[in-house]
């Protein structure tokens, strides 16, 4: 079973590219791709989204995660409980599912947020800073 992020509760619903704070977390056996929509209790928490994020992962025992961006606390947590972390995934749910399945996605060593230097809404003025 894998978690992917997702903007809706369904197989048709698009990948949300923040695993802490998307809507739902839709979990989807794949093998038989019957699925089950989790909403994400953390998509409006002040801080710690990603964190309480991987915890609700976790307690669903799936053994992959498939998004398109995760912060480096919830890459922790996840990589702590012995889960895959999958990202670069878009499109469907079900295209998400499917392109992992085919092996067109890999597992990423690292997180992919918090390492970015360019003129986002930051004070750093595109300099790294924080």
């Amino acid at each position: 079973m894998v978690a992917v992020s997702a903007a809706g509760a369904g197989l048709d619903a698009v990948v949300d590219p923040r695993f802490g704070r998307c809507p739902y977390f839709v979990i989807v056996d794949t093998e038989t791709m019957q699925y089950e929509a989790v909403p994400n209790p953390s998509q409006n928490a002040p801080s710690g989204a990603g964190i309480q994020a991987a915890q609700t992962i976790v307690s669903k025992g799936v053994k992959a995660v498939l998004t398109s961006s995760i912060g480096p606390n919830a890459y922790q947590a996840l990589s702590a409980a012995g889960i895959q972390t999958i990202t670069g995934a878009t499109g469907t749910i079900k295209e998400a599912v499917t392109k992992y399945k085919n092996g067109e996605l890999k597992e990423t060593d690292s997180p992919t947020v918090g390492r970015h230097f360019g003129m986002g809404k930051g004070r750093g003025m595109g300099r790294g800073r924080r």
